[in-house]
C-alpha cells in the first residue's frame, strides 16, 4: 500500500504513527489522541501528496524522506503517551530527541517510628508509616549522610542496637549507646533535631565540617582532614547559589531546557522548604534541530518514570510547551494525585524558573566542543555513519579454553570514558560467535531502559559486524556499527615490530589504514579499553571460579566432575540454586548431597 492510500484510510483512533525511509530506516514515532486526524495535518493532497509547509524545517525535511508509514491502535491518548516513550528509547528513530538520562535521584530519610532512628539512603518510597524525606540530591546525597554521622552522636550502623554491647563509635564519642546505655527518648531526639537541621542548612553543616577538618588537621590525621576535605568540595557542588529566598515551607521542581544549533541542554532545580537543595542538568545532542515540546515532554517523563516519588512537589517550567496538559494527567496517575505543571509568568515563581534558565545559557556557553569532534566528524566520514559518534558503545568476550566465558561493553561519551555506564556478562555460549550474539542480544534487551548509542564497536571482523546488523534489525533498531579486527596472514593475527595491522570493517567497505591514522588509532583506543574491561572481568571471574573448584575438591569432587556440571548447568550461581534431584541427572546422588551440604 502506498504511502498516501495508507494516510487516508487511518483510523480516528488514539495510537502511534512510524515513518520510515526508501531503506526501511525509522524516522519519526509519534503519537495522536486522532491518528487520522494528526498524520493527516502533517501532508497536503493536492495535486499530490507533499508536507505541509506551515510545519517546522525539521519536520519538513523529515518528510521528506518518509516513504511508507505504520502504525499501532491503543485504548487511550495516555497509553500512546506511554508507548511513545518507550518505543523512542529502544528503537531510537532519527529524527526524535532521545535523552539518555536514566538516573533514580536517591533521598535521605529517617523512620521516626523506632525508639532510636537513623538516617539512611534510599530512591524509593519506604513502606513505612513515619518515614520524613529529604531530597531528591543529584550529587552528594552519601556525603551529606556521612557528615550527619561525624557530628551528631546517632546510631551508626543498622546492626549495632541488636549487638546490646558498646562499640568503638561510642569511645571515639560519635554515638551515644543506646545499645546498652539508658539514654532517654529527649536526648537521643536532640541529635535526631541537629542531624535534621544541617540537612535543610547546607551552610551550617559546611561550616561545621570545616571546623572538624581543622581540628583533624592540627592533631596531624591529615588523611581524614582530607576526606573532609572532599566531602565538602562535593556538597558544596550539589546545589546552584541563588539569593532567592522563599521565607516559606514551600516546594518545587524547577525544569529549563535550553538550546544551540547542535546541543540542547536540561536544567533542573529542587527547592525545598523555601530553599534550593540540589540540581541537576544533561546535555543533549541535536541531530536533525530542536524540539522544545518534545524534549520538555522527555525530560519530564524520564525523571519522575512510573514510580511515585517520595517527595511531591509543584513543577515550575520556563516555557509552555505542546503536551502540557497531557504529561500533568499523566503524572497525576503516577503521583496518585492532581499533578500540577505551571509557567509562572511574575513574581518569584518566575525569579526561579528564570534561574533555571540563565543556568542553562550559562552550561551551553561553557560547553567546549571535545577535542575529539574533528576525528569524530572524520570517523563519520569515513564509515559513511548515519550520526556523529558523540557515544559509543564497544564490545569484546573473554574465555580461556570455554572457562569463564564473559563480555564487556565499555562506553565513550563526548571525549571521554563513561565507567559508570560499563557493563559485564556471564555468558554460556562456547564459540567466539555465539558469546558475541549473546552479549549483544542482551543488550538490545535493555534499550528500553538504556537507549541505545550512536555507534557499536565490535572487536572482530566482517562476520561478527553483519551478526550486528542482524540482531539490530530483527529488532526494529537502526544503528551504525562498525568491527575492527586484526590482520591475519596464515590464518594468524598479524603484528609487524609489535604493530597491529587492524582493519576496520564498515556495512559496504573494508579499511585498512596507516598505523599513524588518528582515525584507526581512536577506533584502537576504543577496542584496547573494551579488551582490558574483558580481560580483567575475565581473571576475576575465573579465579572465584578456581576457589570454588578447590574447595568442592575438597569435599570429594574431582576436578573432571566439577568441568561435567558446568559444562551442563554454565555457572556456580546456578549450580547452588538447584535441587539434589537435579544434580543426580549429571552426577551420583552421593555428590548431588556432598555439593548441596558444602552450598548450605
Amino acid at each position: 500500500m502506498n504511502l498516501k492510500k495508507t494516510i487516508t484510510q487511518l483510523p480516528a483512533s488514539p495510537g502511534i504513527y512510524q515513518y520510515f525511509d526508501d531503506n526501511g530506516r525509522l524516522l519519526y514515532i509519534g503519537k495522536a489522541k486522532n491518528l487520522a486526524n494528526r498524520v493527516k495535518s502533517y501532508w497536503l493532497f493536492n495535486p499530490q501528496l507533499r508536507p505541509n509547509p506551515n510545519l517546522s524545517s525539521r519536520i519538513i525535511k523529515m518528510l521528506q524522506q518518509t516513504t511508507s508509514l505504520n502504525y499501532i491502535v491503543v485504548n487511550s491518548e495516555h497509553d500512546a503517551l506511554i508507548l511513545e516513550n518507550s518505543l523512542i528509547k529502544q528503537l531510537n528513530p532519527k529524527y526524535n530527541i532521545l535523552l539518555r538520562d536514566d538516573k533514580t535521584y536517591p533521598y535521605i530519610y529517617i523512620d521516626n517510628s523506632e525508639k532510636y532512628p537513623r538516617f539512611d539512603i534510599t530512591r524509593k518510597i519506604i513502606k513505612s508509616d513515619d518515614i520524613t524525606y529529604y531530597g531528591p540530591y543529584s550529587i552528594g546525597a552519601r556525603d551529606i549522610l556521612n557528615s550527619l554521622y561525624e557530628i551528631a552522636k546517632l546510631v551508626q550502623k543498622k546492626g549495632c542496637l541488636k549487638s546490646k554491647k558498646l562499640c568503638l563509635y561510642h569511645q571515639i564519642d560519635k554515638c551515644l549507646g543506646p545499645c546498652e546505655l539508658p539514654v532517654s527518648k529527649e536526648r537521643y531526639q536532640k541529635e535526631v533535631d541537629l542531624a535534621t537541621q544541617l540537612i535543610k542548612n547546607k551552610k551550617l553543616l559546611l561550616e561545621k565540617l570545616q571546623n572538624k577538618m581543622e581540628f583533624y588537621a592540627e592533631e596531624l590525621r591529615f588523611e581524614e582532614a582530607a576526606e573532609l576535605r572532599d566531602r565538602m568540595d562535593k556538597i558544596s557542588r550539589s546545589e546552584i547559589k541563588s539569593e532567592i529566598d522563599f521565607a516559606s515551607n514551600e516546594n518545587f521542581d524547577i525544569f529549563a531546557v535550553d538550546h544551540t544549533d547542535e546541543r540542547a541542554v536540561v536544567v533542573r532545580i529542587f527547592m525545598r522548604h523555601g530553599k534550593i537543595i540540589s540540581s541537576s542538568h544533561d546535555y543533549i545532542n541535536l541531530r536533525e534541530g530542536f524540539d522544545a515540546n518534545e524534549l520538555y515532554s522527555r525530560a519530564l517523563l524520564d525523571f519522575y518514570k512510573d514510580e511515585r516519588p517520595p517527595i511531591i512537589a509543584p513543577i515550575l517550567i520556563a516555557h509552555a510547551f505542546e503536551d502540557l496538559l497531557l504529561i500533568q494527567k499523566h503524572l497525576s496517575r503516577v503521583f496518585e494525585k492532581k499533578a500540577t505543571i505551571t509557567m509562572p509568568k511574575r513574581g518569584k515563581k518566575k525569579d526561579l524558573t528564570a534561574l533555571a534558565l540563565l543556568n542553562a545559557r550559562e552550561l551551553l556557553k561553557k560547553d567546549t566542543k571535545t577535542k575529539d569532534l574533528k576525528t569524530f566528524q572524520d570517523v563519520q566520514e569515513l564509515c559513511a555513519l548515519e550520526n556523529t559518534p558523540y557515544r559509543v558503545e564497544v564490545f569484546d568476550n573473554s574465555h580461556m579454553a570455554g572457562v569463564a566465558t564473559v563480555g564487556a561493553m565499555i562506553v565513550y561519551d563526548n571525549g571521554k570514558f563513561d565507567k559508570k555506564s560499563y557493563r559485564t556478562y556471564h555468558l554460556d555460549a562456547q564459540d567466539e560467535y555465539a558469546q558475541m550474539r549473546e552479549t549483544l542480544s542482551r543488550r538490545v534487551e535493555s534499550f528500553s531502559k538504556n537507549p541505545p548509542p550512536d555507534l557499536w564497536i565490535l572487536d572482530g571482523g566482517a562476520t561478527l559486524l553483519k551478526l550486528a546488523l542482524e540482531i539490530l534489525d530483527s529488532n526494529g533498531v537502526t544503528l551504525d556499527v562498525i568491527a575492527i579486527s586484526k590482520e591475519k596472514v596464515d590464518a594468524k593475527a598479524h603484528r609487524a615490530k609489535g604493530k597491529a595491522k587492524d582493519i576496520i570493517y564498515t556495512k559496504k567497505d573494508i579499511f585498512r589504514l596507516k598505523e599513524s591514522d588518528k582515525r584507526l588509532q581512536w577506533v584502537q583506543n576504543l577496542r584496547d579499553e573494551a579488551h582490558r574491561s574483558a580481560i580483567t572481568f575475565h581473571k576475576k571471574t575465573k579465579l572465584k571460579l578456581d576457589q570454588e573448584s578447590k574447595l568442592l575438591s575438597l569435599h570429594g569432587i574431582s576436578a573432571a566432575k566439577i568441568q561435567k556440571l558446568l559444562n551442563y548447568f554454565g555457572t556456580f550461581e546456578e549450580l547452588k540454586r538447584l535441587s539434589i534431584e537435579e544434580i543426580s541427572a549429571v552426577l551420583n546422588e552421593k555428590d548431588a548431597k556432598t555439593i548441596k551440604n558444602f552450598y548450605k
